[in-house]
């Protein structure tokens, strides 16, 4: 007899599970019941169902309970009922982890395996192999050979899939039952063939040649299952990434006939696995989008949704290849699914024209308020691009993105529109004003102190170089009165960089900051302080170095080194040069960073790689009297090929003085152990050897660490770039492979290397000064030299650009790495700081008539960093 629930109870939720207050241990004294006879099946049932709903909500049964309890459900197997059966095999099921001898139904299940019940056999093989171990599973390996390839197709299915799990444990014995499976493949039931293939493609999945005949080979005579062959097409792509190839493949072929399948299924397949192939050509992918193209008018929204999310990612790659689907695409903007609508005018902005930019917005608004924030975010996304294309068009794109910003919605949408904004004003001179005017407004209500934070400090970076900077200081200091702590100190901060750039605003600049003097939050008394006290010295130099462009020490490196500083009392001050430098100012750190209210605990911030390799370094004897690690290099260079017996990569290390050569080396031949491994290194500059630290022993594929002190050029400071000759000495004593005993006393041996080149790169740190201008001034023309170049072998700016940074190792500062468009002139920035804590800039003038000609002018504190630089660029 059913419970009538009335639509009040529906909703409030109660009845509707009538297993929500179950008790354990209630639930465990009544499978008592197992015991009585007769069995009441209908019961029992009930109370296994209890059972299982316990364990899979969560509950814990302990080994003892869990025993107990399956030792009486076992006397259920004398009940004949067919549905407390099917309870037992599921309860079997998800006990076999938690109780003791499960193995005792082993018997039972077999009987049933075997048995004429249909219904039974298939479950029973399913249980059967969930509780069989590796040395149980001969013992019913005939059983299984025989249900594999059962006329019935459940027992068969049922089979198959117990022997993919069995795979992991016991990979030996499944390969056995191929034959059978091969057989099972051969079937007319669309299960059994799709599991068959399944099993057969995981026995062989790590031999490729034996994949690619399995493929071939039922892709020949075709397949009945349409899930068999989205498995195949799989398969087959998953091949094709693999060989890294697909033009003329027979696989590619194969995936590509699939596209004209009569199942659905087969043919959205066959197509996504063609547009998410890697390298695929514009030809290639013609196929797979005309078929997608067809979906896009289906009746079934799963298929139409399907297509337009599938050619959604095409556009991002290949937007030319979907232009041909616009008129589809059109359609699909009024679809009464949303999802739909979203994904296809998030498309239709990949592809579309300039001119159709402003009909497709108009179309978007007319639904955006009943999307969700995920379809949101792509829409924002898909815009960001957009911007980017046609730059023309930014400014219908800001105002629809600022009628997005004043919608509801959750903090990684308005995050994305944030972003959007912040880019197009970055990338886009022209909205900077309209820009910064929408994301004034935008804070006056926002919710999210991580936005709220970062609009301040982009509003303090670019509102100073604005027309009007005046009209900003209301909306900064509204965030003073009206804010919580952590937006306070950010607009403190962004009030400042008003005052440090703009001598007619200092005086209203001062009045704000000492009423924030009075602030109840420490932070936003103390910036107050600290910048009111800087602006009031009214220096050019102070306000660059403290406030425009902030400290570039890593904030993690500068806490360790000032704890470190007051657990060893020193006489000598403290010295911000022996702080690890960061490539981003403190206070973009600071601006990225999580809010103050929520870094309160103290936290153990992992240490850096640079901070690794300084106490590796400090801990060898020889290293102590270097000083500070000023620079490690990025990345390993490699002096053997990877595939020889010895490989070798180098680190290179930069202090004031000096360089460590870190040599990683590993031996890869199992009958030799190299001993006393030193790398002899001459070099063609006046660069001088002071000693080697060997690798005591290098047994076989253990890796091992030597290095190289070289001092550097005293005589000729300014050839600093330099190439090392390299030869690998060392005593090789044979060894037996199995023991790796030595037997021998050895003899000694050498290797040639790899040539280790030294750049100016390499004693040059990047840092980013967020206004380059301020810095330049900071640092002053005592030591500034210009020299003029020709770079005769490069034909554009963009190449220039490139090659100059990655040669000088420095920061672009104010995006100044982009190239406009059309532009025969272009004025690179570079920030950086050389060895010793000297900083140097650059400013580097282009030219591109026939060959691209350079002006570029060099400041630092000291000589030797700017000499060092135009020497290296002549």
């Amino acid at each position: 007899m059913l419970k009538k629930f009335d639509k009040k109870d529906e909703e409030s939720g109660g009845g509707s599970n009538p297993f929500q207050h179950l008790e354990k241990s209630a639930v465990l004294q009544e499978a008592r019941v197992f015991n009585e006879t007769p069995i009441n099946p209908r019961k029992c049932a009930h109370i296994l169902t209890k059972i299982l709903y316990l364990i899979n909500q969560g509950e814990h049964l302990g080994t003892t309970e869990a025993t107990e309890a399956f030792f009486a459900m076992t006397k259920l197997f004398q009940s004949n009922d067919p549905t407390l059966r099917r309870m037992c095999y599921l309860t079997i099921k998800e006990m076999s982890c938690i109780a003791e001898d499960v193995i005792i139904v082993t018997s039972s299940l077999t009987k049933d395996m075997t048995g004429k019940e249909d219904s039974y056999r298939g479950p029973a093989v399913r249980a059967l192999c969930q509780i069989t171990d590796s040395t149980m599973l001969q013992a019913i390996e005939r059983y299984m050979k025989q249900a594999i390839v059962d006329k019935v197709p459940s027992v068969s299915s049922s089979a198959l899939v117990s022997s993919l799990h069995l795979l992991k444990c016991s990979f030996d014995v499944v390969k056995r039952w191929v034959n059978e499976a091969q057989e099972a493949a051969s079937s007319d039931n669309i299960m059994v063939q799709y599991h068959a293939l399944g099993l057969l493609y995981h026995v062989r999945r790590n031999d490729r040649l034996a994949v690619n005949k399995m493929i071939g080979k039922f892709t020949r005579h075709g397949l009945k299952s349409p899930f068999a062959y989205c498995m195949m097409i799989r398969v087959a792509s998953k091949q094709l990434e693999e060989e890294d190839s697909s033009h003329g493949s027979p696989l590619f072929d194969f995936i590509e006939s699939c596209l004209r399948n009569k199942h659905e299924m087969v043919v959205y397949e066959a197509a996504s696995a063609i547009v998410n192939l890697p390298g695929c050509s514009a030809k290639e992918l013609a196929p797979a989008v005309s078929v997608l193209q067809l979906f896009c008018s289906s009746p079934k929204a799963a298929l139409r949704y399907a297509a337009v999310r599938t050619l959604n990612k095409v556009a991002m790659k290949h937007p030319s290849a979907v232009t041909a689907c616009n008129l589809d695409l059109e359609n699909l903007v009024t679809d009464s699914n949303r999802s739909i609508a979203t994904l296809a005018i998030t498309t239709l902005l990949k592809t579309g024209s300039e001119s159709s930019i402003d009909r497709l917005m108009k179309q978007i608004s007319s639904f955006m308020s009943e999307i969700s924030d995920e379809f949101k975010v792509v829409v924002v996304q898909a815009i960001s691009a957009l911007c980017q294309k046609y730059p023309r068009k930014h400014a219908v794109l800001m105002n629809f993105l600022f009628t997005m910003l004043r919608e509801e919605g959750g903090f990684e949408y308005k995050r994305a529109i944030v972003d959007c904004i912040i880019s197009i004003i970055e990338e886009n001179s022209e909205s900077k004003e309209t820009g910064l005017s929408h994301l004034c407004e935008f804070i006056e209500d926002c919710e999210f102190t991580v936005l709220a934070t970062r609009i301040l400090h982009l509003l303090g970076q670019e509102g100073p170089k604005t027309n009007n900077p005046s009209k900003y200081i209301r909306f900064i200091y509204n965030r003073v009165v009206l804010e919580h702590e952590e937006v306070r100190a950010g607009a403190v901060s962004a009030l400042a960089k008003f005052g440090a750039q703009n001598e007619e605003m200092l005086p209203s600049i001062l009045v704000l900051l000492k009423r924030c003097v009075m602030d109840d939050d420490n932070e936003v008394r103390d910036r107050a302080t600290f910048y009111l006290n800087v602006l009031e010295q009214k220096q050019k130099a102070l306000n660059a170095s403290y406030i425009l462009n902030g400290l570039t020490v890593s904030i993690p490196g500068l806490e360790r080194a000032l704890q470190q500083y007051t657990l060893e009392p020193s006489e000598k001050p403290f010295d911000l040069k022996s702080v690890p430098l960061a490539t981003t100012p403190m206070a973009e750190q600071r601006a990225e960073s999580t809010p103050i209210a929520t870094v309160k605990q103290p936290e153990k911030v992992a240490a850096t790689r640079q901070e690794i390799f300084q106490e590796q370094l400090a801990a060898v004897p020889e290293f102590r009297g270097l000083g500070p690690l000023f620079k490690s290099s990025p990345e390993p260079v490699a002096l053997t090929e990877s595939e020889t017996e010895y490989v070798i990569r180098c680190t290179k290390h930069t202090f004031t003085d000096h360089m460590v050569f870190q040599f990683d080396c590993t031996n890869t031949l199992n009958d030799q152990t190299l001993e006393n491994v030193t790398v002899q290194m001459e070099a063609t500059e006046a660069y001088e050897v002071v000693c080697y630290v060997p690798a005591r022993s290098l047994p076989y594929n253990q890796p091992g660490t030597c290095y190289t002190l070289v001092a550097l050029p005293k005589e000729d400071p300014t050839a600093v770039a330099c190439t090392f000759s390299c030869m690998m000495k060392f005593t090789v004593k044979d060894c037996d492979p199995t023991t790796g005993e030595t037997d021998d006393e050895g003899y000694e041996d050498e290797y040639v290397l790899e040539d280790l080149e030294v750049t100016v790169a390499d004693h040059i740190q990047k840092v980013m000064k967020l206004n380059f201008e301020a810095a330049w001034d900071e640092v002053g023309d005592e030591f500034e030299k210009e020299e003029t170049f020709t770079l005769s072998t490069i034909k554009t700016l963009e190449e220039a650009v490139g090659n100059i940074v990655k040669f000088l190792g420095m920061h672009a500062c104010e995006r100044s790495d982009r190239v406009p468009d059309n532009k025969n002139t272009h004025t690179l920035l570079l920030a950086g700081v050389f060895r010793g804590g000297h900083d140097v800039l650059v400013r580097s003038r282009l030219l591109l008539l026939d060959t691209v000609t350079m002006q570029v002018t060099a400041r630092s504190s000291e000589e030797l960093p700017v000499d060092i630089i135009l020497a290296s660029v002549g």
